[in-house]
């Protein structure tokens, strides 16, 4: 039986031990093409040997910019990793200048991009990156090398045993990947991580998963984001089969085509989807209509384990028959268990799809930590919801006297590429300061409570947590962000992105007359005033200090393209700050 101990060992552990027919599985047009175990261990090694016949040398970097999931990101990897080069994935969507930085200070010298747009943002830095030998694409794109090249160029086994060789040297402590930071402040960090680093967090998060060999995943998260990238390795060892979302426009179609039994989610897609989900509810009529907001008001008390008693049980396994089973049809049928990561989950949303019978299982890590540091687990009683569940087995977690998460085991980074002074502020005694403020409870599960730089002191010297009143208001369905400010202020305050699809649904039912585009909504008198009302209505849960004392509507939908947030969706809250300077002025009377 094959060991695993680096990730290019995961592909050759699922042949030997599963051989699955559909081991990776993308759509083309309207066909979804199977590659089997057996061709994902053929076309890496086709690669690796490609890859040595141009001249590619132990710890090259190899960067890779796609911007969807698809099967040739996989085959790549395993390919570069297997000759002890390294792959640099990248955001598609962050700028053409940090392209350019993120290229130059990995000193990159092959860049996979996976289109024609990610291309030609590419090439409009080609000529600041000196040490860029060559560009080739998954799609076909005129003038470009194919990645089909790097293939042929491998089609020749006669230097099989080179490739060989390569992995022989490589070791577990060996570096495997640089994932650059999308970062809420500054540049970019190269986060280097090990063969180690993540496959003790496939093992460790292995425990966890209650699937079994031969279901279905659909994979939609960045794949350059540790989270999604370590769940595929995961699936890959556990034998699940790994089908790849071809965007969030045609989810809901992907879903129904390949009935997934686990997908991992964002608390945005999740927040998306019971949007939808609530919107058609609302479109009902007469005892349809009052099923289902009665399910759904049932749904929002659920808790794990049958712990709220036989009645809530009755009354649930009827909501189940009636209205939520219509749930799990539009979201395929079968899924077994969500998992959500990169932000805090609303326990409403927690609660809600766990009665419909699709579990949401939170975790909580970083890219430094591989991702995972603890995760809920639906068996062994390791499921509450409003935590981030139990540390990983291996992994070690200390709160320190300030309440700063401390952390660490064989997940734990390397180190920041190129930069010591960073890495010695992150790693201190063996443990990784994560930033993140928290509490382990008596029954040993881990709750998250705000980020540690983003604490903040009012001008009479009371501090605010600013994640905790964020994350309880964006509960409301009218908020979609919300960024709490009052630095150093007499108050705390907040900007606020309305939902402007389900404000504009609640204005047409209350007979509130819109005109005009979202600028004008969010002027609108009727609508400031409703907003008003949930603002009372979440402030009433926190201290006085730490209210919310007055806000200002944004005009606008905040996104990563419009820089208000990092590719895994966190505020960059410096850049809200100033695109919004006009708003802030006015909340604290500034001319």
């Amino acid at each position: 039986m094959i060991k695993v101990s680096r990730l290019f060992d995961i592909p050759a552990y699922q042949l030997e031990k599963h051989n699955l027919d559909d081991a990776l599985v993308t759509k083309y047009g309207n066909e979804w093409v199977k590659t089997s175990s057996a061709e994902y261990v053929a076309l890496s090694n086709q690669v690796s040997r490609g890859l040595l016949r141009s001249g590619i040398n132990p710890n090259d970097k190899i960067a890779v910019i796609s911007s969807n999931n698809r099967t040739e990101w996989h085959i790549a990897d395993i390919g570069i990793l297997q000759v002890g080069a390294q792959n640099v994935p990248i955001y598609p969507t962050i700028a053409e200048e940090d392209y350019a930085y993120i290229l130059n200070h990995s000193e990159s010298v092959i860049c996979i991009v996976s289109d024609q747009e990610v291309y030609n943002k590419l090439n409009s830095v080609r000529d600041q990156i000196p040490k860029l030998r060559e560009v080739y694409s998954f799609n076909e794109i005129k003038g470009v090398k194919n990645f089909r090249e790097i293939l042929e160029l491998g089609k020749d086994d006669s230097n099989q045993h080179e490739v060989e060789a390569r992995k022989a040297v490589v070791t577990e402590d060996d570096l495997a990947t640089i994932i650059y930071t999308s970062g809420t402040t500054g540049r970019p960090k190269g986060v280097m991580l090990s063969h180690k680093n993540i496959t003790s967090n496939v093992m460790a998060s292995h425990e966890r998963v209650p699937l079994e060999p031969g279901d279905k995943a659909l994979s939609f998260l960045p794949i350059c984001h540790i989270f999604e990238r370590m769940l595929v390795y995961l699936y890959q060892y556990f034998g699940i089969r790994v089908y790849f979302a071809e965007s969030i426009d045609k989810m809901s179609d992907n879903l129904k085509e390949v009935k997934p039994e686990v997908m991992s989610v964002v608390p945005r897609l999740l927040e998306k989807v019971y949007d939808k989900i609530y919107a058609k509810g609302s479109e009902l009529t007469g005892i349809k209509k009052k099923l289902f907001f009665w399910a759904v008001e049932l749904g929002h008390h659920f808790e794990p384990y049958n712990a709220n008693g036989s009645w809530y049980g009755f009354q649930l396994e009827i909501a189940r028959k009636l209205i939520f089973s219509k749930w799990q049809e539009a979201l395929g049928g079968n899924l077994k268990i969500l998992v959500s990561g990169s932000a805090a989950l609303q326990p409403r949303l927690s609660r809600v799809f766990g009665a419909a019978g699709i579990p949401v299982m939170e975790g909580y890590g970083l890219t430094e930590t591989s991702p995972v540091i603890a995760v809920n687990d639906q068996n062994n009683r390791g499921w509450k919801i409003g935590t981030v569940g139990r540390v990983l087995n291996g992994v070690e977690v200390k709160i320190a006297e300030d309440g700063e998460i401390l952390c660490k085991g064989p997940n734990v980074m390397m180190g920041y590429y190129k930069d010591p002074e960073r890495t010695e502020e992150a790693l201190k005694d063996g443990y990784f300061h994560t930033g993140d403020i928290g509490e382990i409870d008596k029954e040993g599960f881990l709750r998250i409570t705000d980020r540690k730089k983003e604490m903040f002191k009012t001008s009479g010297g009371k501090y605010v947590a600013p994640q905790l009143i964020e994350n309880e208001m964006k509960q409301s369905r009218f908020i979609e962000q919300i960024m709490v400010i009052g630095e150093g202020e007499k108050m705390p305050a907040a900007l606020i992105q309305p939902n402007f699809d389900f404000v504009r649904e609640w204005a047409r039912r209350h007979n509130v007359q819109l005109n005009g585009d979202d600028a004008s909504l969010v002027s609108n008198q009727q609508v400031i005033a409703r907003f008003q009302e949930e603002v009372d209505r979440y402030n009433q849960k926190f201290g006085h200090w730490e209210r919310v004392k007055k806000f200002e509507l944004t005009p606008d939908a905040w996104s990563t393209e419009g820089g208000q947030l990092t590719p895994t969706l966190k505020l960059k809250r410096k850049i809200i700050k100033q695109i919004y300077q006009d708003l802030y002025n006015k909340i604290y009377d500034r001319a």
